[in-house]
């Protein structure tokens, strides 16, 4: 009797020793919202100009597939191809181009930061002349990567 108790005893313990070194693991692999970073300043200007310039494409030739693909999987659920092409119509109706972001640097308006979601927050402008273009993104990591869940972006004179 007092054997099978022992044995008990051995295997509870390998199975808590088990348990917490799972929990351990994955606490290196799952990192918590509050401790993930922006991306460094290099990596950041990097994907503000990825999407803004897939979604400034997407504006100008009317096909949302690529800018859909690159989209996290919750917007791509709520936003089929058609359904981004019609919301963004007025960019496709005024001619907006604005693809000289692309030897521009971003001025961001505050610090990028990671909300208690686990969502990367950036907001900023290009300085483009004669409009200024102003961005609103939010992201969320998804295999592996920052993957874009909202867009807000404003092609207007500076002060409107």
């Amino acid at each position: 009797m007092l054997s099978a108790l022992s044995c008990w005893s051995v295997s509870r313990r390998r199975l808590f020793a088990m348990v917490w070194a799972i929990a351990l693991v994955t606490g290196l692999v799952i990192t918590p919202a509050a401790a993930q970073k922006p991306p460094s300043p290099v990596a950041l200007e990097a994907l503000i100009k990825a999407t803004l310039l897939t979604f400034n494409d997407a504006n100008v030739t009317g096909n949302y597939t690529v800018f859909h693909a690159k989209l996290a999987k919750p917007f791509r659920d709520q936003f089929s191809p058609e359904r981004l092409q019609k919301s963004f119509e007025s960019f496709t109706q005024q001619g907006i181009d604005f693809d000289i972001v692309a030897a521009l640097k971003p001025v961001l308006a505050e610090e990028p930061r990671i909300d208690d979601r686990g969502a990367l927050l950036i907001r900023g402008h290009f300085d483009t002349s004669p409009n200024r273009v102003t961005f609103s993104l939010d992201y969320i990591q998804s295999d592996g990567d920052w993957k874009l869940v909202n867009i807000h972006v404003k092609v207007k004179p500076p002060g409107e």
